[in-house]
């Protein structure tokens, strides 16, 4: 059984990774569609840039994050001097690096869904007249949903798990950034805490099952939705 300041540990990284998920989605969405249906010099470039985060050890992101959003830094100083805020050592930063962490993963599961519709059908819309943006509001969108949320899902699973990149900008602040990988740590580092590692490590697992559950079960039923119109 969870105590309240468990609890809340649980509530703050649900937090984290939803707000990271909503806030990057428009980003993911925007980058997928470019690289699956636009040709254009330094492709491979963005391609290579936006994926960067999977292979760059996340404490290196971190450290870039840090450099951007610290109050010398060109991100920091904009918040700083435009909305007088800072999301150095908040939840607020937590989310970007958690956001920063999860876009590669929603970027390729969108792209994959946005190559897998049919031109012909975009084609076919066009040639009856369509707008370009109703083109992609009315048969792109909908054939490409179950990527969409399928990359929603992995995102926001990514999200959860994410250490690194965020001990490294926000660093471990009980209450503020601790979400459920960097309690799990501190719990590894003090003595006798192996209890509350299981009972955290047992949520974590068990969050993660029900958001991959829950991506295939919406997925089949839309692309069943979209078969039948």
């Amino acid at each position: 059984m969870l105590t309240p300041e468990e609890w809340g540990i649980v509530a703050l990284s649900l937090k984290v990774g939803g707000v990271a998920v909503l806030a990057s989605l428009p980003l993911a969405f925007a980058l997928a569609y470019l690289l699956a249906r636009a040709r254009f010099p330094g492709k491979v470039l963005v391609d290579a840039l936006v994926h960067l985060p999977l292979v760059v050890p996340p404490v290196v992101t971190g450290w870039l994050l840090l450099l951007a959003f610290a109050p010398a830094g060109p991100i920091g100083a904009w918040l700083e001097s435009w909305f007088e805020v800072s999301v150095l050592f908040r939840w607020t930063g937590a989310a970007v690096a958690a956001g920063v962490m999860a876009l590669p993963l929603m970027v390729r599961a969108i792209r994959l869904s946005i190559e897998g519709v049919d031109l012909r059908l975009e084609q076919a819309a066009r040639t009856l007249g369509a707008s370009r943006w109703r083109t992609f509001r009315t048969v792109t969108l909908p054939l490409s949903l179950p990527g969409v949320i399928a990359g929603v899902v992995l995102g926001f699973a990514r999200a959860l798990g994410e250490f690194g990149a965020t001990i490294t900008f926000v660093s471990n602040v009980p209450g503020e950034t601790q979400t459920l990988p960097l309690a799990i740590y501190a719990a590894l580092q003090t003595p006798g805490g192996e209890a509350l590692v299981l009972r955290l490590a047992g949520v974590s697992v068990l969050l993660s099952l029900v958001a991959l559950i829950a991506s295939e079960m919406i997925a089949r039923r839309a692309g069943r939705g979209l078969h039948v119109l």
